[in-house]
């Protein structure tokens, strides 16, 4: 009877499979991130290092001596003081606190502040206080402090915002009220961000993580990289780290451009890009997590697209890695033994600089 190894299931759940099983798993996933990226797939030397990393018998395995990377973070201190729906572990704490923990307890590279709503637009009402908490937090603190909300233009359509909701025009086959809608979205979206980080800047800010960029399609993007562009200018010594939502910039729009390209479609190899274009330092690609799918066939996967991305990047690439994205199980809290070995197989054959 052949040996069979323990990993995971995208949902998170604990399966067992014969060495392999677990390779073909991996050319598989690589092919299909291979045929739909158009880029090369996994050569058979870095597919066989990717079992070997899957199949150690250790539950925790970490990188070779001398390829450590270093570490960023999204929803700051929320992590402390949130639910366990948000990945939290629901210890009363203020943001200060729960930043110099980062920094002092858990020995983070660098940490961000974030409003409850991580959202550039609920943010505006209350600027006064994250301008004063941030200002506390860089007195306190030694580590970059970036501030870190998601564009999340969907705030910005009915019920929410003031713009009709594109997805109901689109219903009724208004496409080109739909598409004014996403753009007035988009342009207001600049506005915000650009302008709650003009406030930040003047305490002594370090930078700012624009985070799940293009969760709401090509509009979302268009508004990010615009804004980045914007606070480059404005700021020229700004950090500005710019993580993606998905790994396919969805094309609700459909007819967006940023310097002559069309936004709709781009992978995350033709995302990078752009983002070094707009001016920012850091780019987080993105690969999507499969839940019907084992960890081995996502893994190869999402290291066949980040390989790319690194490839073709003029900028570091810090790969989104944690529920549901990085070939990590879509669970709230992910098990040790995946997101170890995905990160280990990031760094180590995507080759990318940070996580």
């Amino acid at each position: 009877m052949a040996t069979e190894y323990f990993l995971r299931m995208g949902d998170g759940a604990k399966i067992f499979m014969s060495k392999e099983d677990i390779l073909a798993d991996i050319k598989a996933g690589s092919a299909d991130a291979a045929d739909l990226g158009d880029i090369p797939a996994l050569t058979d030397d870095q597919m066989d290092k990717m079992l070997e990393i899957i199949i150690n018998p250790n539950r925790i395995v970490g990188v070779e001596p001398g390829m450590e990377v270093p570490v960023t973070h999204d929803i700051g201190s929320i992590r402390i003081d949130g639910d366990q729906g948000n990945s939290g572990v629901g210890i009363p704490s203020s943001r200060l606190v729960g930043s110099m923990m980062h920094e002092r307890a858990f020995g983070a590279d660098t940490m961000e502040l974030g409003h409850i709503d991580y959202s550039y637009k609920p943010v505006k009402p209350v600027i006064s206080q994250e301008q004063q908490t941030m200002e506390v937090c860089q007195q306190n603190m030694i580590i970059p402090m970036l501030y870190g909300a998601m564009p999340n233009m969907g705030l910005y359509y009915t019920p929410d915002g003031p713009f009709e909701n594109p997805g109901d025009l689109m219903k009724a086959f208004k496409i080109s009220e739909a598409q004014e809608s996403i753009q007035h979205a988009g342009d207001h979206g600049i506005r915000d961000m650009v302008w709650i980080m003009q406030r930040l800047q003047h305490v002594g800010c370090d930078g700012v993580n624009f985070d799940t960029i293009g969760a709401a399609g090509d509009g979302d993007m268009y508004a990010s990289l615009n804004a980045i562009e914007a606070l480059r200018k404005e700021f020229p010594g700004i950090y500005i780290e710019a993580g993606m939502a998905g790994e396919l910039v969805l094309g609700m729009h459909g007819e967006l451009e940023y310097d002559g390209t069309t936004l709709a479609g781009l992978w995350p190899h033709q995302q990078a890009p752009l983002i070094a274009k707009a001016g920012a330092n850091v780019f987080g690609p993105v690969c999507n997590t499969n839940t019907s799918k084992s960890s081995a066939w996502n893994l190869g996967r999402s290291v066949t697209f980040m390989k790319a991305a690194v490839e073709a990047s003029t900028i570091p690439c810090h790969v989104d890695m944690g529920m549901g994205v990085g070939g990590i199980p879509m669970l709230e809290t992910p098990p040790i033994d995946a997101v170890t070995r995905a990160s280990k197989a990031m760094v180590e054959i995507a080759g990318v600089d940070g996580i």
